[in-house]
């Protein structure tokens, strides 16, 4: 492919990431409310990962930090987080698609216990993050905003559903993509992302 074509390809799967992020995080989420605050458990974040996987960390986690960033927008549960999701879901790609595409190297490599393990790797440690940013940067929102009691119990109530939200995340990304490899390998559709 023609670098032109390359990168509209990529510009066209970003967008496509995008509106399936939204789509997953908006409508096959279970909300799970915590007083006046809301949390809840979804599989936007394996749809991040997955882009990551697909086109690469830059490119995957911004659009899972757009289309779940329009997700928080249009629900007024959700609009004063929109930073906090822009920052975190983009920080998931980016770590995820470092260490597949840069330390793990997947796109060049055709052993499939390779890909596997460094998807998993890739995975585990952008979702891992996001575990433990998700309900800090919210605490200290909700401190500004709710009080400190309000905070605590959404701290423990937020880490327990990322929690849940990454291992379920972990094991959807890894599994779709090992299934969709061997199609993106015989059609040529996989590009070696720039990371």
């Amino acid at each position: 492919m023609k670098t032109e074509k390359i990168g509209s390809y990529r510009l066209a799967l970003c967008a496509l990431f995008a509106a399936l992020s939204y789509a997953v995080f908006t409508f096959l989420q279970i909300k799970i409310p915590v007083g006046a605050d809301m949390t809840s458990i979804h599989l936007g974040n394996a749809v991040v990962v997955l882009a990551a996987f697909a086109i690469g960390g830059p490119l995957g986690g911004l659009a899972g930090a757009i289309g779940m960033s329009i997700g928080d927008l249009l629900d007024p549960v959700y609009f004063p987080l929109v930073p906090k999701t822009l920052f975190c879901k983009l920080m998931i790609g980016l770590i995820s698609g470092f260490i597949a595409h840069k330390v793990g190297r997947i796109s060049y490599s055709t052993d499939r216990g390779h890909i596997l393990f460094w998807t998993s790797l890739a995975a585990a440690a952008g979702l891992l993050f996001n575990v433990f940013a998700d309900p800090i940067l919210g605490y200290y929102y909700k401190i500004l905003i709710l009080g400190k009691a309000a905070a605590e119990l959404s701290l423990k109530i937020n880490f327990f559903a990322s929690s849940v939200n990454a291992a379920v995340s972990l094991l959807v990304s890894v599994v779709v993509y090992m299934g969709l490899y061997p199609v993106l390998r015989k059609e040529s559709l996989e590009l070696h992302p720039a990371v």
